[in-house]
């Protein structure tokens, strides 16, 4: 079975891939750095990131010894940060178990923070040419296809079934080039929507496209809940042109991210019942200057719909030596959500005050 599959992916790859800095790399840390990259975005975007984070932390050791501030502001607006956190802690326990040298065994690999069965699988195989199967959403649809696997990708049964079938067709001699192949071939090719089936190299062979179920594979059971969250935040700015701002703490969205002065509710609310709300009135007893309210903003995440609205004021007294603020020309050092980058983008705050 593994070596029609194989050679005619390895063979439509050499051809057609896609020529991606990370490719030409075995250095396990950059490929571990494109890989957590990748995972939940899109090459396009992902690649000026991964290109400014090398260049910013070159080894483990420069990410290890930065600031969580300085690796998320880097980070700031590929989503997901846990990603972004993971790897700083694991650069860490790179430096202080291994010497600073990445990991070689795939065990070792899978047992750094944020690094599971797949991220572990392309490290030690792009890197080590070790012959660990990799089995992300393109395997899935490309193996799914071919094979007419109507087992719900999003159940523990099919996570065993699919890493079975990707470790017995994976070529043992070139594990590192499969894994890439098979990879870009359901990415580029084997797409999820209107995939070339006509002018494909498994035709002959894929179970979809004989049956005509092609649009139906992968199959997925569970549908996701999205919650509905009403966001207001209200942007002080005190007498020395200082803001005041808010760290988001853990198990919530945007952990250890920036924001300004937060009140949710449970539905829609008006200005006027977040303006008047207790948590203010040690920052309004002196009265304020309401300079600006945005426009509405919808922003949705994988789990969230986030409604979220900006109410900028101005108040007549310094802020509270303990209030973590921050002069109004210096927001760009620090990293907020993209919700709260999009306002920004939006309104110049400094052409407001």
């Amino acid at each position: 079975m593994e070596a029609w599959f194989s050679s005619k992916l390895i063979e439509w790859y050499n051809t057609n891939k896609r020529d991606l800095p990370w490719r030409h790399e075995k250095n396990p840390y950059l490929i571990w750095i494109s890989e957590v990259i990748l995972q939940q975005t899109q090459v396009a975007q992902g690649l000026a990131y991964y290109q400014r984070f090398v260049l910013s932390f070159p080894t483990v050791k420069a990410l290890a010894e930065a600031t969580e501030d300085q690796v998320l502001k880097l980070w700031q607006g590929l989503g997901y940060y846990s990603r972004a956190r993971n790897m700083h802690t694991s650069a860490k326990i790179i430096c202080s178990d291994y010497k600073g040298v990445f990991p070689t065994s795939f065990e070792q690999i899978k047992a750094l923070k944020g690094i599971g069965d797949y991220t572990a699988a392309a490290i030690a195989s792009f890197a080590f040419n070790q012959a660990h199967a990799v089995v992300d959403g393109n395997v899935y649809r490309v193996l799914s296809r071919v094979f007419g696997i109507n087992t719900p990708i999003d159940s523990s049964a099919a996570k065993k079934q699919f890493q079975l079938l990707a470790n017995t067709l994976l070529n043992k001699k070139q594990p590192g080039q499969h894994n890439q192949a098979i990879m870009e071939f359901g990415s580029q090719h084997c797409k999820p929507i209107n995939p070339d089936c006509e002018d494909c190299i498994f035709n002959y062979k894929c179970i979809a496209f004989k049956d005509k179920t092609v649009a139906a594979l992968p199959v997925k059971a569970k549908k996701i809940k999205t919650k509905n969250r009403y966001l207001n935040y209200v942007v002080i700015i005190d007498k020395h042109k200082k803001l005041l701002l808010n760290r988001r703490g853990e198990n919530d969205i945007w952990q250890g991210l920036y924001e300004f002065s937060l009140v949710e509710t449970p539905s829609a609310a008006t200005r006027e019942e977040i303006l008047n709300s207790e948590q203010y009135h040690q920052f309004f007893k002196n009265g304020f200057d309401l300079l600006f309210t945005s426009k509405p903003y919808k922003h949705l995440l994988t789990h969230q719909l986030l409604y979220a609205q900006f109410y900028v004021i101005k108040i007549p007294m310094a802020l509270p030596s303990a209030a973590k603020s921050i002069e109004i020309n210096n927001l760009n050092e620090v990293a907020f959500s993209r919700l709260t980058e999009k306002f920004l983008d939006d309104c110049l705050l400094k052409d407001l005050y």
